[in-house]
């Protein structure tokens, strides 16, 4: 009998069908509640596509680490000596224990702690303990690598070998984090504060749709309104006709509701006068100039979702980590920017504390919301309707897709992108087996490994 077999790697038959459940106008609820569409999720968008995993400012010298998840993955975010990033999966190749217990450290070799291999930086195996008992050649059994690239400092991550570039993957919406990092007079930010973790009893799906959803704001925080001066209120908060705000869709699932065009001063997004932080306005002035600053100075940053799981909300950063059909977690830091006073940083670190921390005004509003929803929803859904705004977008120049403020024009570019990607083919990969009970694999999927 041959020891020789065949393994599909994914299970034909499985998929749901998505061409009855998303449409321009309307989704079906159970989206947000079936089990088998949340597999389809980890395997086509979260295992076959760019995820954000981190900063490279939370890594400064070689050997510092952060521990993350890319799906129900653990993967590890390392320094390499030469100065690159690596994310490896955090996994050891021997009998599969965790390798780093800590959610961050230093160190100078990856070490398991069940049965002592050890691996360097970049997850080649380097030692096995006992190795008379252990005569196969070390080459294979490093700890997986993922496909690791950058943009400014925004580290993404990916199992598959054969999707596009990061470049690709972004498109247009690289002027997005562009916007974030000019934020800054030396064009960089610092996730160094920390990150604060928040449980929701909801699908990860509703996280992005409500981040740039300029709809709710009237009646989800109306106490917040009714108790801060807040630059929401210029951009949301007020009669339809006189909102200048708009929503976006920047194509390939990213999204933002663009708050920019109400603010009339500088620094209003910060929910400050210029005169609070003048030389923070002297040093973007010496680096982008006088007009160029005064431009970004008024603009401020975005408030947008990067298609999966990043967003970019103004002044903190946030990670929307799935956990099953029903439920998620929400990470977030503030977004801290090199070159400046320390006093400005202090300001946005309270800002975000009182947006998005855990006594916090925007944060429990959301959350609440997007639990009602689940439980609205949980035994059969409905159709949800996405329509509004659809008979006036405008699509610009460049392909952006823009609407007014309250408009869903955000919910139908996230499904339509959400749609191709999870009805787009994966490659289905073939392995023969090593011998009785001992199959080698190459594929896009770590949980299949």
């Amino acid at each position: 009998m041959s020891l020789h077999k065949t393994v599909q790697i994914f299970p034909a038959g499985q998929d749901v069908d998505l061409a009855q459940l998303i449409y321009e106008d309307r989704v079906h609820g159970s989206l947000y509640t079936n089990d088998a569409l949340f597999e389809q999720e980890m395997r086509q968008i979260f295992y076959g596509g760019w995820v954000f995993v981190g900063h490279d400012s939370e890594i400064p010298g070689p050997g510092d680490y952060q521990r993350r998840t890319i799906g129900r993955e653990e993967v590890i975010m390392v320094r390499q000596k030469d100065a690159s990033i690596a994310v490896l999966s955090n996994r050891c190749a021997h009998r599969g224990n965790l390798m780093c217990i800590n959610k961050s450290g230093k160190a100078k070799y990856l070490t398991c702690t069940y049965h002592g291999w050890v691996y360097d930086l970049a997850g080649k195996l380097l030692d096995v303990p006992y190795p008379d008992g252990f005569p196969r050649s070390k080459e294979g059994l490093g700890l997986k690598a993922l496909r690791t690239e950058e943009y400014r400092g925004f580290v993404f991550a990916t199992f598959s070998q054969t999707v596009g570039s990061l470049d690709e993957h972004l498109g247009k919406a690289k002027v997005l984090i562009d916007r974030a990092c000019d934020m800054s007079p030396v064009g960089r930010v610092k996730l160094t504060a920390g990150w604060a973790k928040q449980r929701y009893g909801a699908n990860w799906k509703m996280l992005p749709e409500n981040d740039t959803d300029g709809y709710h704001v009237n009646y989800v925080h109306s106490s917040f309104a009714r108790v801060i001066d807040s630059h929401y209120n210029d951009a949301v908060i007020a009669s339809e006709e006189s909102l200048v705000s708009q929503t976006k869709d920047w194509g390939d699932g990213h999204t933002e509701l663009y708050f920019s065009p109400s603010y009339t001063k500088h620094m209003q997004w910060l929910g400050v006068s210029a005169d609070r932080f003048p030389d923070y306005g002297r040093l973007m002035a010496r680096r982008f100039g006088a007009e160029e600053a005064d431009r970004i100075l008024r603009e401020g940053p975005p408030h947008a979702a990067l298609f999966p799981n990043l967003f970019l909300g103004e002044m903190n950063i946030v990670i929307f980590e799935p956990i099953s059909a029903t439920e998620c977690i929400q990470w977030h830091t503030p977004m801290l920017l090199e070159g400046v006073p320390d006093e400005l940083n202090q300001r946005i670190l309270r800002q975000s504390e009182a947006a998005m921390g855990p006594s916090a005004f925007l944060l429990a509003d959301d959350s609440v919301i997007s639990e009602r929803q689940q439980i609205a929803m949980r035994d059969h859904g409905g159709w949800l309707d996405v329509s509004r705004g659809l008979n006036r977008d405008v699509i610009g120049a460049d392909g952006v897709i823009a609407g007014h403020v309250t408009d869903e024009c955000t919910n139908r570019g996230f499904w339509r992108h959400y749609k191709k990607v999870m009805t787009a083919p994966l490659p289905v990969r073939r392995a023969a087996a090593h011998g009785e009970g001992c199959v080698h694999v190459e594929h896009d999927n770590p949980e299949t490994a």
